[in-house]
């Protein structure tokens, strides 16, 4: 039953998800894709992951621990305090600290979170900034 709920949120969130990105305004001068071409293909996996459940549900589904849950939390609480900080400290800096904790409560010790956290931010600065030209959020280093 629960996979079943779970696959129709999975529905109603792409559902969203597409009449939101439909709702994308395209300016004149526009690439052959558009802008609304990333968005239209995730809320198409989405959808397509959601029907899975719905038509195969796990017969006894395994709940995570009152621990992973709180994890859980803890993961999604970082995500949106993530976002808040990504137009003060800058792309670079907000994506090398959220991803390092995420790493340490993954299981990584702190150096290694620290160092994965890094190669992590400068990885994914290199190629949306410097090889595909994006627009990343400008922090106090001007990356």
């Amino acid at each position: 039953m629960s996979d079943r709920v779970l696959g129709v949120a999975c529905l109603v969130l792409a559902a969203a998800y597409a009449y939101f990105a439909a709702q994308t305004q395209v300016g004149f001068m526009s690439d052959p894709l558009g802008p609304k071409a990333f968005p239209m293909i995730i809320a198409g996996a989405l959808g397509l992951a959601g029907i899975y459940p719905i038509v195969r549900p796990d017969p006894r589904p395994d709940w995570p621990t009152a621990n992973r849950l709180l994890e859980i939390a803890f993961a999604a609480a970082l995500l949106i305090a993530y976002t808040y900080a990504l137009p003060i400290a800058g792309f670079v800096v907000a994506t090398a600290v959220t991803a390092a904790v995420l790493s340490w409560r993954l299981g990584a010790t702190p150096v290694a979170a620290a160092v994965a956290g890094v190669v992590i931010s400068f990885g994914i600065y290199a190629v949306f900034h410097l090889v595909l030209g994006l627009s990343l959020a400008r922090g106090p280093w001007g990356m």
